[in-house]
């Protein structure tokens, strides 16, 4: 393995660096309606979600209450946005009772048990000296707040709302955080719970559960969906489903094949989302037939290309990181014989892969004579079409020549 892949934080490093680094471009927009200082300020407020992207795998679950809090406080922070204040309430509506009942969970099992490390909780449950309704009841409830922060239908719109809602600077690196946290939650709720058949058999039959409805439902609503900053919501909710498919191989196996909270997959989110749902704001909604294309690409062709790149491998299409992602999880889903779900993620990708064709379709156009307006797009804009694709390119050679994202 070279040097490149040999340390787990360089891939999340790099692009949290980038993300913020775009973040702060697009916020310098704000300085022409307000001071210096006080446009700036929130960059400040997204450091925090720059280190749960870099340190996920280690972070604290505490942390998810954090990550919150600060989420719907940025975007109840423009009190004249009224998005971003139904985004808000949207969040405090959804996220913080799966926070509470997933919380109230694990007290139920720190009862049972008498201690609150995981380890040794599924040891003593192992003992058999508790009654299994206690257990069985807390251990689902546990697992709800990593469902509904990866963003995993039936809980996928607030993805969706976000990205469509949430200002450019803040959507990206919102809801990365938030589904890293998540994914982290999932991996720490069920670390060694193979020690415990009992209860490895419940967590195995709610994950796979809840992986169908997550991709199904997912590839449903993206099927519907016509609005492009919609679609790229959706899209991550695919990939939270994705993430929830790495957790199948848990129990009774030597663990997941691809972590979820790794430098490889937390980076991909970062620049997919950062490249996608920039585009997505330059795009018309769809009206199911192909007309002049945007004037982004009829102006700026080539960052256009960038950022359909972004698009693209968010939706797992071959040749780019995100289609490495998909098939790996794929190749493992077949290896451990969950054909079921196997089958449900290739609806998913099909239903992705399609809508990916459409917006590719919708972007490019049809010709004409025409020429494009006068008006450019504006050079941060384009800086971070160009940041974030370039980014996953260079993302995409270094797991060619590392050997994948699981590091």
């Amino acid at each position: 393995m070279n040097g490149l892949t040999s340390h787990p934080y360089v891939f999340s490093v790099s692009a949290t660096a980038l993300g913020l680094a775009c973040a702060g471009m697009l916020l310098t927009q704000e300085t022409r309606r307000a001071g210096w200082a006080r446009a700036m300020s929130p960059l400040v407020a997204l450091l925090p979600l720059g280190l749960v992207l870099i340190a996920a795998g280690q972070v604290q679950l505490a942390w998810a209450a954090l990550v919150t809090a600060l989420v719907i406080a940025l975007l109840a922070r423009n009190e004249d946005d009224p998005l971003h204040s139904e985004n808000a309430l949207k969040m405090l509506w959804v996220l913080v009772p799966a926070l509470a009942l997933s919380w109230a969970g694990l007290e139920l099992l720190t009862l049972a048990t008498g201690t609150a490390y995981v380890q040794e909780q599924w040891a003593v449950l192992q003992l058999g000296l508790d009654q299994p309704f206690l257990w069985s009841t807390a251990l689902p409830l546990s697992l709800l707040a990593g469902i509904v922060l990866l963003g995993a239908a039936p809980f996928h719109f607030w993805v969706a709302d976000v990205m469509q809602g949430a200002r450019p600077w803040l959507a990206p690196l919102a809801v990365a955080s938030l589904q890293a946290i998540g994914a982290r939650w999932l991996d720490a709720r069920t670390a060694g719970i193979e020690a415990f058949p009992a209860g490895a058999t419940i967590a195995q039959g709610l994950m796979e559960i809840a992986t169908l409805v997550a991709l199904i439902g997912g590839a449903a609503t993206l099927a519907m969906q016509r609005h492009p900053e919609r679609r790229v919501g959706t899209l991550a909710s695919l990939n939270g489903a994705l993430a929830m498919c790495t957790m199948l191989g848990r129990p009774g196996s030597a663990g997941p094949v691809l972590d979820p909270a790794s430098g490889g997959w937390v980076a991909h989110t970062v620049l997919a989302l950062t490249g996608a749902g920039m585009l997505a704001r330059l795009l018309p909604v769809s009206t199911g037939s192909v007309s002049i294309a945007p004037t982004v690409y009829r102006r700026h062709p080539f960052v256009t290309a960038l950022g359909l790149y972004s698009v693209l491998s968010l939706a797992g299409v071959p040749g780019t990181p995100g289609g490495r992602l998909w098939l790996e999880v794929a190749r493992d889903l077949a290896d451990s014989g969950h054909s079921w779900t196997l089958l449900a993620l290739v609806i998913a990708w099909l239903s992705a892969f399609t809508v990916a064709m459409r917006q590719l379709r919708e972007t490019l156009g049809v010709p004409t004579r025409f020429a494009p307006p006068s008006a450019n797009v504006p050079a941060v804009v384009r800086a971070t079409l160009a940041i974030a694709g370039t980014g996953l390119a260079v993302l995409g050679i270094a797991w060619i020549s590392g050997g994948g994202p699981r590091g």
